[in-house]
């Protein structure tokens, strides 16, 4: 099995550091230049040229997904899988991280602070999100190739239950919006592509 894991690329939303989840706003133009910098990557991995494309059903990974699809000629099957959705932090969806620390001073401190998103008071729990996301893995087929699009959050859980990683390690893994994993035989590769189209670490 080969999964090339890809984050959506940068969002109006990420730029004003507003944690989108459940919620969408658009790319930007860089968002579109670095989803077209992965397909052009993708273009060169003999193992990416027929795989399928799995993506959230959100829309900043759906457009990404389908910006990757033009790059590789077209011909891609897209499907979308619910799972794959962004981990929702329920009220606090749509808010900017200055706001959210402003509702819970010193959430975003000490070593709990990856883990903030399960602590929001109506957030979707841990043990659901990444219930569902291993509820996917799961069933991925051990022969296949295929080209995932996603967001932050499920990325590191995703990487975090693929290599077997403590919750605590999974929860800090980098999501940043000019790479692409390869997770093939128990192992993880990073991809990277040109460096003008790296993104900041704005979460969702």
């Amino acid at each position: 099995m080969t999964i090339l894991l890809i984050r959506h690329g940068e969002t109006q939303w990420n730029r004003e550091r507003r944690h989108q989840g459940r919620f969408d706003s658009p790319l930007t133009e860089r968002g579109i230049e670095q989803a077209r910098a992965f397909g052009r990557l993708l273009a060169r991995l003999p193992e990416a040229v027929a795989a399928p494309i799995i993506a959230s059903p959100q829309g900043r990974a759906r457009r990404t997904a389908a910006i990757i699809r033009e790059e590789l000629g077209g011909g891609a099957a897209l499907r979308l899988d619910d799972r794959l959705r962004e981990h929702s932090v329920g009220s606090w969806d749509g808010l900017t991280y200055s706001e959210i620390e402003a509702r819970s001073p010193g959430i975003f401190a000490g070593e709990g602070s990856h883990d903030w998103y399960f602590r929001a008071p109506d957030s979707e729990s841990y043990v659901a999100f990444a219930g569902r996301v291993g509820e996917w893995l799961g069933e991925r087929d051990e022969t296949l190739p295929i080209i995932v699009v996603a967001h932050g959050l499920v990325s590191r859980v995703l990487r975090g239950l693929y290599a077997g990683l403590p919750r605590a390690t999974a929860l800090s893994l980098p999501v940043p919006q000019d790479r692409i994993f390869r997770l093939c035989a128990g192992r993880i590769e990073t991809l990277s592509v040109q460096p003008d189209a790296a993104g900041e670490d704005g979460r969702g």
